[in-house]
């Protein structure tokens, strides 16, 4: 079996001459996003090189505490992101994104671990933190742009709400539209890209275990499953985000709470009412 071509450093900062491209796109038509990307570009390359160096740790290591430590915390780092990203309280909504999270994963790593691939350990890090990296990746944008379609919506039509409930609706039936709303703006386009990932793309994982020596036929297995749970991952972390950020986000009469939204939001909420 060949060896996978190393990548030394010179030539992967090389890879850097490509971002010519986009920043001369941006200057000539004055998009103003030059900094946040270059500033983008550098925390991605820091982080990802600090990830490859604590990885390799932890692939040798092995060690279940360890690996499962990995995963709260890449959690944490992910229920942080998304509560931020969607103009949301951080201190209101911490404990019910993160448990979302937490309850996706658990149940699609046990089914896909313990009883589709069956390696010895279900902790195995070359098995457990690849994948379970992956479906947390993979949901954040979802779960940001659901809760985001969804509390937005909830917040501009408000008297529509109040209109069901006041005609007899119970209130996960007078909910229903705005999350119904809500799926379709974050699901449309990952369905429509599933669909067709096999003919435009070797994605991810299977990319790198077709560069990492394994057949094809094996990548396409794995990639097959990768993306069903994934799909069904983000699926369920996003309407367990929903139901759970729910039991917080209404007072004791059924109406929305203002303080659900950060600063930076609420200003924004308002600035838009008083146009």
């Amino acid at each position: 079996m060949e060896k996978t071509i190393d990548i030394n450093l010179i030539r992967l900062f090389s890879g850097y001459i490509l971002m010519i491209i986009p920043i001369l796109v941006f200057i000539y038509y004055k998009v103003g996003l030059i900094k946040d990307t270059i500033i983008a570009i550098l925390r991605m390359t820091t982080q990802l090189l600090m990830v490859g160096l604590y990885l390799g740790y932890i692939f040798k290591l092995d060690n279940i505490i360890i690996n499962i430590s990995w995963v709260v915390i890449m959690s944490i780092i992910a229920t942080h992101t998304i509560i931020k990203r969607s103009g949301l309280n951080l201190k209101m909504f911490f404990i019910p994104i993160f448990l979302s999270g937490i309850i996706s994963i658990f149940i699609t790593d046990a089914y896909i671990l313990g009883f589709i691939i069956q390696p010895n350990n279900i902790f195995n890090a070359r098995y457990f933190i690849p994948i379970t990296g992956m479906m947390l990746g993979n949901t954040i944008k979802n779960v940001i742009i659901t809760l985001n379609a969804y509390y937005n919506k909830l917040n501009d039509e408000q008297s529509t709400y109040r209109w069901r409930i006041a005609n007899g609706a119970t209130k996960r039936e007078a909910l229903q539209p705005f999350i119904q709303n809500a799926l379709k703006i974050a699901f449309n386009p990952m369905i429509a890209t599933t669909a067709i990932m096999g003919l435009i793309s070797l994605p991810g994982m299977m990319t790198g275990q077709i560069i990492g020596g394994n057949t094809p036929n094996t990548a396409i297995k794995y990639q097959i499953l990768i993306l069903i749970t994934v799909f069904s991952s983000t699926v369920l972390n996003v309407i367990l985000a929903i139901l759970f950020s729910d039991k917080i986000s209404f007072d004791k009469y059924g109406n929305l709470k203002q303080n659900i939204f950060n600063y930076t939001t609420k200003k924004h909420i308002l600035i838009q009412k008083n146009k």
